[in-house]
């Protein structure tokens, strides 16, 4: 509960740190920095055996979705169609990172880079299209930006649990009631079985 607190609070104080800074150095954050502050506090939230690799797979999935716009912009009809067959294709590729990668680079984290592009690009490129060289880089550094601050609120500044503990007293609980459990012999009939429990 003090964690949830604690992370809670330290998000706040990025989010609102993000629009001062998008006011002060004239930086068009604003419409980002809930979204981006978000997405940071997950991927900071979420447990993986190797923190590099969540990092590197929000990277990846981050890298995949931009793609995924250059590739709407240059060969993809502007329509409904266009902008499925890109996202079966950024899904796609995504989901092979995370295999080859043995889940070293997980699915999740992935998406999340993903989902952090989208949000803060998509309306822009709809209004237009044509100039994805010139305001995607934009859009993706103050997205990025933000996720740094979140995750930078949630990784760093906010307590980190212990896990080692909670993992092993559940795997232990797991055991004692796997232990408990009545067993029929293998042999045994549903008479033999009934007759037992009437005794």
């Amino acid at each position: 509960m003090v964690r949830n607190l604690v992370t809670g609070l330290c998000l706040a104080v990025f989010a609102a740190v993000i629009i001062g800074m998008s006011n002060l150095l004239g930086l068009d954050l604003e419409h980002v920095a809930l979204l981006g502050a978000a997405l940071g506090g997950v991927l900071g939230l979420v447990p993986h055996r190797h923190a590099w690799g969540k990092v590197a797979g929000f990277v990846a999935g981050f890298l995949l979705a931009w793609l995924g716009f250059a590739l709407r912009a240059a060969v993809l009809p502007d329509s409904s169609a266009g902008r499925a067959v890109a996202a079966f294709v950024v899904v796609i590729l995504i989901t092979a990172v995370a295999a080859v990668s043995g889940d070293r680079l997980p699915l999740w984290s992935g998406l999340v880079g993903a989902a952090s592009i989208v949000g803060a690009y998509e309306s822009v490129y709809s209004n237009a299209p044509s100039q994805f060289l010139t305001e995607s880089p934009a859009a993706a550094t103050t997205v990025l930006l933000a996720v740094g601050l979140g995750y930078l609120a949630t990784n760093l500044l906010a307590p980190q649990p212990s896990p080692s503990h909670q993992t092993v007293r559940s795997a232990v609980h797991r055991r004692d009631a796997a232990d408990t459990e009545p067993t029929a012999e293998p042999n045994a009939t549903l008479d033999d079985l009934v007759a037992g429990a009437a005794q």
